[in-house]
């Protein structure tokens, strides 16, 4: 990675977004000695990786990413000293969660040897699936998590992985696993990807999810997502970087004279943005580029916890409240069809039973959202509630408080989430070999680089969209000596 150079032209890049993505560009960027600015709307950093009292005072709620396998697993900010600056993972004794109708819940164990055998008769299965990229984690993650136009480091486990990732969650489910609470268990997990279940690809989130959830957990950072955020800009303001808060760029011309301009926006935003820096073919690419589906999220102050049927949901900081696979996919194909469904698949989050200085004493907090078409203006909070109250009789009693955000309402305190799109855009094969076009960093214009969850490898807090887009600008600008 990048690191300080003791031959070089001073120069300096002005970055769009102070999001996970625009952060890491930034650290990049700085390592390599240029004088490095970054401007963000907000007034606060972040983008979807901010903490903010969205309930009730003292009530601290994540925006956006609650639960970071991610962040955690990231090539890039594994190498940065975070740790430094007060990041610190908190880890519940189980990943997750998967309540089912029986009043039990199948669980996902950290350790490879306790999941195997909480499985039962998919156990081995479960391991020989998942066991190979969760031993390999490191090496899974260089290679998934860069351009797709880069040669893979690690070959043959790219192409083992490939196996089993490019078909669809369906598909490999009913081929690999038995027992259906097994299958549950992976099209909660496959379903991270906002792809139907009968979609090629869908698969491969439920690969990259379980791995980590294995080789390095599913955390939560202590105190919120912030903390992550915080940590980042603490260590590019030691590298000499300056973040200016509630700047909302219009225009490309509104930056101070600059050598490079990394933006951490969506294609559409920076169509707006660029004015007649592009070139028409590359803006007309540009406009074809599409967003994939939208959430609906809601954030609770609560009384006391969950009152989960099952109670070795309390054992895990993510809950996913869904039901059977047949359910889930149900769920998932409406979404992708561009409908509502009745009993969608519902991601949960339960930071306070392991870190509770985000809530007054005693008290709790929850996450939760459901997918739904991008754009949508459905109220979905009776259909998201009614799926935690069938797995939770009483939630509802629990509420202090609560706040909805529709897709608009997400966009509206984070432009990048368009249409409540929380990945960057639709992941399906076209746009994931070509996102969000062959360049996928570079533009048209020479020292215009996008680095955002657009580019790959999309969505996530990992930095990579942000890290791989500045060491292609460093490499093609040739700005080290």
């Amino acid at each position: 990675m990048p690191g300080s150079s003791q031959n070089l032209r001073r120069k300096k890049a002005c970055v769009i977004g102070a999001g996970p993505n625009g952060l890491a560009a930034a650290i990049v960027l700085a390592q390599a000695g240029l004088e490095v600015e970054v401007f963000e709307a907000e007034q606060q950093p972040g983008g979807a990786a901010r903490t903010m009292e969205l309930t009730l005072p003292c009530f601290h709620h994540d925006f956006g990413s609650a639960v970071h396998p991610m962040a955690a697993g990231s090539p890039f900010f594994s190498a940065l000293p975070l740790q430094d600056y007060g990041l610190e993972w908190v880890h519940s004794p189980a990943p997750l969660a998967h309540p089912l109708d029986d009043g039990t819940a199948v669980m996902l164990e950290r350790n490879l040897d306790d999941a195997e055998a909480a499985l039962g008769e998919d156990g081995r299965a479960w391991r020989d699936l998942i066991g190979p990229f969760a031993a390999n984690w490191s090496k899974l993650a260089h290679d998934i998590l860069r351009p797709m136009i880069a040669l893979p480091r690690h070959p043959f486990l790219l192409a083992t992985f490939a196996v089993d990732a490019v078909p669809s969650a369906n598909f490999v489910a009913r081929r690999r696993f038995r027992n259906d609470r097994t299958r549950a268990l992976f099209a909660g997990l496959a379903a991270h990807s906002f792809l139907s279940l009968d979609e090629p690809l869908s698969a491969s989130f439920g690969l990259v999810l379980a791995a980590a959830a294995h080789a390095v957990g599913w955390p939560i950072p202590r105190g919120g997502a912030q903390s992550i955020t915080n940590a980042l800009s603490a260590h590019l303001a030691q590298l000499g970087g300056k973040i200016t808060i509630s700047k909302r760029i219009e225009n490309l011309r509104e930056l101070p004279q600059c050598d490079l301009i990394m933006c951490d926006i969506t294609p559409g935003q920076l169509l707006r943005l660029s004015g007649e820096r592009l070139s028409k073919s590359y803006r007309q690419r540009l406009q074809t580029y599409r967003y994939g589906p939208g959430i609906f999220k809601v954030d609770y102050a609560l009384s006391n916890a969950i009152p989960w049927k099952a109670a070795e949901c309390l054992r895990a900081a993510t809950v996913h409240v869904g039901g059977s696979m047949e359910e889930i996919a149900a769920s998932e194909a409406a979404m992708s069809e561009g409908k509502i469904s009745e009993r969608p698949f519902v991601l949960v989050a339960q930071p306070t039973l392991f870190d509770p200085t985000r809530a007054p004493a005693g008290k709790h907090i929850a996450w939760a959202y459901c997918h739904v078409p991008n754009g949508s203006d459905v109220d979905m909070l009776d259909r998201l509630e009614d799926q935690i109250e069938r797995f939770a009789p009483g939630f509802r009693d629990c509420v202090l408080a609560r706040r909805v955000f529709s897709p608009a309402n997400l966009e509206a305190m984070d432009a990048n989430l368009v249409g409540g799109d929380i990945g960057g855009g639709a992941v399906d094969f076209r746009q994931f070999l070509f996102r969000p076009t062959w360049r996928q960093y570079k533009t048209s214009a020479p020292n215009i680089y996008l680095c955002s969850s657009s580019t790959p490898p999309g969505g996530g807090v990992h930095g990579m969209c942000g890290y791989n887009a500045a060491s292609m600008a460093l490499h093609c600008l040739k700005i080290i000596d």
